[in-house]
């Protein structure tokens, strides 16, 4: 059974239903190396199941799978990616991302809570209020970096 029946599988035995269509965006993001955008997971449904999905309806599966804590949604790109901890049964520290800026390969890392904590503290004193604490950070993967003049 490979990675992506295994995960489909687990979240099935969790307890949620996914549809046929749900499935075939979820699979499209556990194989991807990098984030997709709503059309690209609507292009890799065409091409991979013969399934014309209309964006509209990704976006759709998309919000549910977002939901249901299976993917996330990266704010800077309007992009998502499938959760790195789907299979895992416990808690995690705030999640951050970090994006390749040339070849968009995304890696999910968690950070630790006092981080977040000294965050909100700066940003109350700023007279601001924190609404998201997930943090996603341009980088350069070790492949781009390598190969970058």
């Amino acid at each position: 059974m490979s990675n992506v029946q295994a995960t489909l599988q687990h979240v099935e035995q969790q307890g949620l239903n996914l549809t046929r269509k749900r499935k075939q965006v979820l699979s499209g993001l556990l194989q991807s190396a990098r984030a997709m955008s709503a059309y690209e997971i609507a292009d890799y449904c065409k091409g991979e199941f013969g399934n014309t999905m209309p964006a509209m309806s990704v976006y759709r599966i998309l919000d549910f799978l977002d939901e249901e804590h299976l993917v996330h949604k990266l704010s800077s790109n309007n992009k998502y990616v499938a959760c790195s901890h789907i299979t895992c049964n416990h808690g995690h520290d705030v999640t951050q991302f970090l994006i390749c800026s040339q070849c968009q390969r995304v890696k999910e890392i968690n950070i630790n809570p006092s981080t977040i904590s000294d965050l909100h503290k700066n940003i109350s004193e700023a007279g601001f209020h924190l609404t998201s604490s997930q943090l996603e950070m341009k980088c350069l993967c070790e492949q781009c970096f390598a190969t970058s003049p």
